[in-house]
Protein backbone atom coordinates (compact mmCIF):
# COMPACT_ATOMS: atom_id res chain seq x y z
CA UNK A 1 0.00 0.00 0.00
CA UNK A 2 1.21 3.79 -1.01
CA UNK A 3 1.99 6.04 2.01
CA UNK A 4 -1.56 7.83 1.23
CA UNK A 5 -3.49 4.11 2.31
CA UNK A 6 -1.52 4.83 6.28
CA UNK A 7 -4.33 7.59 6.31
CA UNK A 8 -6.28 7.02 8.87
CA UNK A 9 -10.49 6.12 8.05
CA UNK A 10 -11.68 9.86 8.88
CA UNK A 11 -8.94 11.45 7.13
CA UNK A 12 -10.08 9.52 3.93
CA UNK A 13 -13.52 10.45 4.20
CA UNK A 14 -12.61 14.22 4.88
CA UNK A 15 -10.38 14.09 1.80
CA UNK A 16 -12.88 12.36 -0.21
CA UNK A 17 -15.88 15.31 0.71
CA UNK A 18 -18.41 12.42 -0.32
CA UNK A 19 -22.00 12.53 0.17
CA UNK A 20 -22.22 9.45 1.89
CA UNK A 21 -19.84 10.85 4.72
CA UNK A 22 -21.91 13.78 5.22
CA UNK A 23 -25.09 11.38 5.53
CA UNK A 24 -23.23 8.90 8.23
CA UNK A 25 -23.69 12.13 10.63
CA UNK A 26 -27.21 11.09 11.47
CA UNK A 27 -25.70 7.75 13.17
CA UNK A 28 -24.94 6.43 16.64
CA UNK A 29 -21.10 7.69 17.21
CA UNK A 30 -19.94 3.61 17.54
CA UNK A 31 -21.84 3.13 14.07
CA UNK A 32 -21.02 6.04 12.31
CA UNK A 33 -16.96 5.61 13.07
CA UNK A 34 -17.75 2.09 12.23
CA UNK A 35 -18.94 3.34 8.37
CA UNK A 36 -16.41 5.37 7.65
CA UNK A 37 -13.87 2.84 8.42
CA UNK A 38 -16.04 0.87 6.11
CA UNK A 39 -16.34 3.88 3.84
CA UNK A 40 -12.34 3.99 3.59
CA UNK A 41 -11.83 0.90 3.21
CA UNK A 42 -13.89 1.11 -0.36
CA UNK A 43 -12.04 4.03 -1.42
CA UNK A 44 -9.14 2.68 -0.76
CA UNK A 45 -9.85 -0.06 -3.49
CA UNK A 46 -11.15 2.97 -5.64
CA UNK A 47 -8.26 5.02 -5.13
CA UNK A 48 -6.23 1.84 -6.15
CA UNK A 49 -7.97 0.76 -9.44
CA UNK A 50 -8.35 5.12 -10.52
CA UNK A 51 -5.07 5.71 -10.21
CA UNK A 52 -3.47 7.11 -13.50
CA UNK A 53 -0.09 6.96 -12.29
CA UNK A 54 -0.32 3.21 -11.48
CA UNK A 55 0.37 0.55 -13.32
CA UNK A 56 -2.19 -2.23 -14.82
CA UNK A 57 -0.23 -5.08 -13.09
CA UNK A 58 0.35 -3.65 -10.10
CA UNK A 59 -2.98 -2.48 -9.55
CA UNK A 60 -3.58 -5.53 -10.20
CA UNK A 61 -1.22 -6.74 -7.05
CA UNK A 62 -2.20 -4.28 -4.94
CA UNK A 63 -5.84 -4.98 -4.86
CA UNK A 64 -4.76 -8.71 -4.61
CA UNK A 65 -3.15 -7.74 -1.62
CA UNK A 66 -6.47 -6.06 -0.28
CA UNK A 67 -8.26 -8.61 -1.14
CA UNK A 68 -6.33 -10.99 0.86
CA UNK A 69 -5.70 -8.95 4.17
CA UNK A 70 -9.95 -8.83 4.37
CA UNK A 71 -10.53 -12.73 3.46
CA UNK A 72 -7.61 -13.56 6.10
CA UNK A 73 -9.40 -10.92 8.86
CA UNK A 74 -5.88 -10.34 9.99
CA UNK A 75 -4.64 -7.01 11.42
CA UNK A 76 -1.65 -5.69 9.05
CA UNK A 77 -0.68 -2.21 11.18
CA UNK A 78 -2.48 -0.36 8.61
CA UNK A 79 -5.40 1.80 10.65
CA UNK A 80 -8.03 1.23 7.99
CA UNK A 81 -7.74 -2.27 7.05
CA UNK A 82 -7.09 -3.10 10.51
CA UNK A 83 -10.58 -1.08 11.57
CA UNK A 84 -12.50 -3.03 8.20
CA UNK A 85 -11.76 -6.49 9.47
CA UNK A 86 -13.27 -6.50 12.80
CA UNK A 87 -16.71 -5.46 11.46
CA UNK A 88 -17.16 -8.62 9.74
CA UNK A 89 -16.82 -10.92 13.21
CA UNK A 90 -18.78 -7.51 15.38
CA UNK A 91 -21.48 -7.54 13.00
CA UNK A 92 -22.30 -10.65 11.90
CA UNK A 93 -21.78 -10.55 7.93
CA UNK A 94 -18.89 -12.67 6.37
CA UNK A 95 -15.59 -11.71 5.32
CA UNK A 96 -16.34 -12.40 1.53
CA UNK A 97 -18.06 -9.65 1.41
CA UNK A 98 -15.47 -7.54 1.47
CA UNK A 99 -14.14 -9.61 -1.03
CA UNK A 100 -16.43 -9.30 -3.34
CA UNK A 101 -16.25 -5.56 -3.42
CA UNK A 102 -12.12 -5.71 -4.28
CA UNK A 103 -13.56 -8.17 -7.23
CA UNK A 104 -15.73 -5.81 -8.35
CA UNK A 105 -13.28 -2.92 -8.12
CA UNK A 106 -10.60 -5.35 -9.81
CA UNK A 107 -13.09 -5.93 -12.78
CA UNK A 108 -12.92 -2.03 -13.29
CA UNK A 109 -8.68 -2.99 -14.93
CA UNK A 110 -9.46 -5.41 -17.76
CA UNK A 111 -13.59 -4.99 -18.72
CA UNK A 112 -14.44 -2.23 -20.35
CA UNK A 113 -18.03 -3.34 -21.65
CA UNK A 114 -20.54 -5.70 -21.31
CA UNK A 115 -22.41 -7.24 -23.49
CA UNK A 116 -25.73 -8.05 -21.66
CA UNK A 117 -27.79 -6.28 -18.62
CA UNK A 118 -27.25 -9.66 -16.31
CA UNK A 119 -23.22 -8.90 -16.91
CA UNK A 120 -23.61 -5.71 -16.04
CA UNK A 121 -26.17 -6.30 -12.76
CA UNK A 122 -23.34 -8.79 -11.73
CA UNK A 123 -20.50 -6.22 -11.76
CA UNK A 124 -23.19 -3.71 -9.92
CA UNK A 125 -24.13 -6.33 -7.05
CA UNK A 126 -20.44 -6.72 -6.37
CA UNK A 127 -19.65 -2.72 -6.48
CA UNK A 128 -22.68 -1.45 -5.42
CA UNK A 129 -25.50 -3.76 -3.73
CA UNK A 130 -22.86 -5.41 -1.54
CA UNK A 131 -21.56 -2.35 -0.05
CA UNK A 132 -25.07 -2.11 0.83
CA UNK A 133 -25.52 -5.06 2.61
CA UNK A 134 -22.45 -4.20 4.41
CA UNK A 135 -23.97 -1.24 5.48
CA UNK A 136 -27.63 -2.15 6.68
CA UNK A 137 -25.62 -4.82 8.80
CA UNK A 138 -24.07 -1.68 10.34
CA UNK A 139 -26.77 0.41 10.43
CA UNK A 140 -28.47 -1.92 12.34
CA UNK A 141 -31.66 -3.29 10.35
CA UNK A 142 -33.86 -5.55 12.21
CA UNK A 143 -36.08 -7.31 9.06
CA UNK A 144 -34.56 -9.95 6.53
CA UNK A 145 -36.44 -7.85 4.06
CA UNK A 146 -33.69 -4.87 4.18
CA UNK A 147 -31.47 -7.37 2.46
CA UNK A 148 -33.68 -6.96 -0.58
CA UNK A 149 -33.75 -3.30 -0.14
CA UNK A 150 -30.19 -2.70 -0.19
CA UNK A 151 -29.20 -5.03 -3.35
CA UNK A 152 -32.26 -3.30 -5.11
CA UNK A 153 -31.07 0.43 -4.02
CA UNK A 154 -27.04 -0.88 -4.77
CA UNK A 155 -28.84 -1.71 -8.38
CA UNK A 156 -30.54 2.09 -8.39
CA UNK A 157 -27.69 4.12 -7.26
CA UNK A 158 -24.93 2.26 -9.60
CA UNK A 159 -27.13 2.62 -12.90
CA UNK A 160 -27.82 6.19 -12.11
CA UNK A 161 -23.90 6.78 -11.55
CA UNK A 162 -23.32 4.64 -14.78
CA UNK A 163 -25.79 7.28 -16.33
CA UNK A 164 -24.36 10.31 -15.00
CA UNK A 165 -20.45 9.30 -15.91
CA UNK A 166 -21.30 7.76 -19.66
CA UNK A 167 -18.86 10.82 -20.95
CA UNK A 168 -16.24 10.67 -18.79
CA UNK A 169 -16.31 6.72 -18.63
CA UNK A 170 -15.45 7.00 -22.43
CA UNK A 171 -13.09 9.63 -22.49
CA UNK A 172 -11.31 8.71 -19.16
CA UNK A 173 -10.93 5.04 -20.12
CA UNK A 174 -12.86 3.98 -23.27
CA UNK A 175 -15.14 2.40 -21.04
CA UNK A 176 -19.16 2.18 -21.96
CA UNK A 177 -20.84 0.38 -18.89
CA UNK A 178 -24.09 0.67 -20.69
CA UNK A 179 -25.14 -3.09 -22.11
CA UNK A 180 -24.27 -3.45 -25.41
CA UNK A 181 -27.66 -5.21 -26.13
CA UNK A 182 -29.22 -1.67 -25.34
CA UNK A 183 -27.05 0.00 -28.28
CA UNK A 184 -27.72 -2.73 -30.32
CA UNK A 185 -31.46 -2.50 -29.51
CA UNK A 186 -31.22 1.64 -30.08
CA UNK A 187 -28.89 1.94 -32.94
CA UNK A 188 -26.49 3.69 -30.82
CA UNK A 189 -22.65 2.78 -31.95
CA UNK A 190 -19.78 2.44 -29.35
CA UNK A 191 -18.11 5.07 -31.64
CA UNK A 192 -20.95 7.64 -30.79
CA UNK A 193 -20.57 7.34 -27.12
CA UNK A 194 -16.84 7.51 -27.30
CA UNK A 195 -17.39 10.46 -29.57
CA UNK A 196 -19.70 12.25 -27.26
CA UNK A 197 -22.31 12.12 -30.12
CA UNK A 198 -25.96 13.05 -28.89
CA UNK A 199 -28.86 11.93 -30.75
CA UNK A 200 -32.37 11.24 -30.43
CA UNK A 201 -31.27 7.38 -30.60
CA UNK A 202 -28.93 8.11 -27.62
CA UNK A 203 -31.37 9.69 -25.60
CA UNK A 204 -33.93 7.07 -26.26
CA UNK A 205 -31.28 3.94 -24.97
CA UNK A 206 -30.44 6.84 -21.84
CA UNK A 207 -34.87 6.97 -21.30
CA UNK A 208 -34.65 2.96 -21.15
CA UNK A 209 -31.71 3.19 -18.27
CA UNK A 210 -33.80 6.15 -16.63
CA UNK A 211 -36.47 3.82 -16.53
CA UNK A 212 -34.67 0.40 -15.49
CA UNK A 213 -33.09 2.94 -12.39
CA UNK A 214 -36.32 3.86 -11.34
CA UNK A 215 -37.91 0.45 -11.26
CA UNK A 216 -34.65 -0.16 -8.96
CA UNK A 217 -35.38 2.82 -6.66
CA UNK A 218 -39.39 1.75 -6.45
CA UNK A 219 -38.52 -1.81 -5.69
CA UNK A 220 -36.07 -0.62 -2.91
CA UNK A 221 -38.75 1.77 -1.21
CA UNK A 222 -41.46 -1.59 -1.72
CA UNK A 223 -38.78 -4.12 0.07
CA UNK A 224 -38.13 -1.66 3.08
CA UNK A 225 -40.28 -2.75 6.31
CA UNK A 226 -42.03 0.24 8.65
CA UNK A 227 -39.44 -1.57 11.25
CA UNK A 228 -35.82 -0.88 9.81
CA UNK A 229 -36.88 3.01 7.90
CA UNK A 230 -35.10 4.61 11.12
CA UNK A 231 -32.07 3.00 10.96
CA UNK A 232 -31.78 3.21 6.62
CA UNK A 233 -31.77 7.49 6.70
CA UNK A 234 -27.92 7.28 5.51
CA UNK A 235 -29.40 5.49 2.69
CA UNK A 236 -32.09 6.89 2.08
CA UNK A 237 -30.68 9.69 1.91
CA UNK A 238 -28.37 8.96 -0.62
CA UNK A 239 -31.45 7.09 -2.77
CA UNK A 240 -33.00 11.06 -2.46
CA UNK A 241 -29.98 12.64 -4.18
CA UNK A 242 -29.06 10.15 -6.68
CA UNK A 243 -32.55 10.18 -7.79
CA UNK A 244 -32.58 13.56 -7.81
CA UNK A 245 -29.59 13.36 -10.27
CA UNK A 246 -31.49 10.65 -12.18
CA UNK A 247 -34.59 13.46 -12.56
CA UNK A 248 -32.26 16.12 -13.57
CA UNK A 249 -30.31 13.94 -16.17
CA UNK A 250 -34.09 13.15 -17.76
CA UNK A 251 -35.40 16.53 -17.39
CA UNK A 252 -32.28 17.71 -19.37
CA UNK A 253 -32.08 14.88 -22.11
CA UNK A 254 -28.88 13.55 -20.70
CA UNK A 255 -26.18 16.28 -21.45
CA UNK A 256 -23.48 13.61 -19.89
CA UNK A 257 -21.30 14.18 -22.85
CA UNK A 258 -20.74 18.23 -21.77
CA UNK A 259 -19.55 17.44 -17.96
CA UNK A 260 -21.06 15.75 -14.61
CA UNK A 261 -24.75 16.54 -13.35
CA UNK A 262 -24.84 17.95 -10.02
CA UNK A 263 -27.39 19.27 -8.22
CA UNK A 264 -27.34 22.85 -7.22
CA UNK A 265 -25.74 23.03 -3.71
CA UNK A 266 -28.53 24.77 -2.19
CA UNK A 267 -30.89 21.52 -3.11
CA UNK A 268 -28.16 19.34 -1.97
CA UNK A 269 -27.99 21.06 1.57
CA UNK A 270 -31.92 21.05 1.60
CA UNK A 271 -31.53 17.18 1.17
CA UNK A 272 -28.88 16.51 3.29
CA UNK A 273 -30.49 18.73 6.33
CA UNK A 274 -33.76 16.88 5.85
CA UNK A 275 -32.43 13.50 7.09
CA UNK A 276 -29.75 14.37 9.17
CA UNK A 277 -32.50 16.15 11.36
CA UNK A 278 -34.98 13.12 11.04
CA UNK A 279 -31.99 11.20 12.32
CA UNK A 280 -31.41 13.36 15.50
CA UNK A 281 -35.10 13.27 15.85
CA UNK A 282 -35.02 9.63 16.14
CA UNK A 283 -32.34 9.32 18.84
CA UNK A 284 -33.62 11.52 21.16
Amino acid sequence: MSESHQLSSAEIARRAKSNLAIALSCLPKERREDMISFYAFCRIADDIADNLETQASEKKRQLDDLRRIVLDGQTVGNPVLDEVVRLSPKYGFPRAWLGEIVDGVSADLDQVRYQTLDDLLAYCYKVACVVGLVSIEIFGHRHADTKDYAVNLGYALQITNIMRDVGEDATEGGRIYLPLEDLERFKVTEAEILNGTHSDRFVQLMDAQYERAKTFYQQAQDALPEVDKSFMLPSEMMAKIYSSILEKLKRTDYPVFSGRCRLHPARKIAILASYTLRGWINRF
